[in-house]
């Protein structure tokens, strides 16, 4: 899986913090594991599950080049089928978000993009399993896909806590929600974020979100 926008502003966005054991939901190449590892505290243990074989065998060797070999480790399973041995206090995920569309034809595009290798249901589901009390459940998706999942979420037991509409420039129609919810109902923090300036130069708030992660 190449490294794209969505992943990066999953990983840069989310509150980390105070987290000591992070799940990642589809974890692909590795790139929000690493990035969370980057951004949480040294003792922080991530947990990372991945459905495809060739991705997952990909996403080991990233983190045993990477500076935090032994902060992260890759799981090749279904997240259905994934339980752990521990609950965590951030569960993040770039879930596949093709609901009534033709798939995409690469067959590792259609598992990482398309629903029915995980629905929203079946996230929601393992989110509940497997999240502390307290934690936040992190996500990116498509703006009519990101309502329809808040809405299924809260019937779930997740309420939305922040938002973020995210847009490539001003005058454009919005392309992403980031979402984080919570097992507590409570007042949602809004955010926008226009990711240019203009049709090259990437915008001062999106320079400063990811500053940590680019050259």
């Amino acid at each position: 899986m190449k490294t794209g926008t969505d992943g990066v502003l999953l990983g840069a966005w989310v509150n980390v913090p105070t987290a000591k054991a992070i799940l990642d939901i589809g974890t692909g190449s590795g790139l929000i594991a690493l990035m969370l590892a980057q951004r949480s505290h040294p003792s922080t243990h991530i947990e990372a599950v991945e459905i495809g074989t060739d991705d997952a065998q990909q996403a080991k060797e990233n983190i045993a080049a990477s500076p935090w070999p032994d902060k992260i480790r890759i799981h090749q399973s279904r997240i259905q089928d994934f339980y752990g041995n521990q609950l965590f206090d951030l569960i993040v995920s770039n879930p596949p978000f093709f609901n009534n569309s033709l798939p995409p034809p690469s067959g590792k595009r259609k598992a990482a993009r398309h629903t029915k290798s995980l629905s929203y249901a079946e996230l929601l589901d393992a989110a509940a399993r497997l999240i502390a009390n307290g934690g936040i459940f992190a996500l990116i998706l498509p703006v009519k896909e990101g309502l329809s999942f808040i809405s299924i979420a809260q019937f779930r037991g997740f309420y939305l806590q922040r938002q973020c509409a995210v847009y490539t420039r001003e005058g454009k129609p919005q392309e992403r929600w980031l979402l984080e919810f919570s097992r507590i109902p409570g007042q949602v923090i809004m955010e926008r974020l226009f990711l240019f300036s203009d049709a090259k130069e990437r915008s001062e708030e999106y320079k400063k979100l990811i500053k940590e992660f680019y050259l």
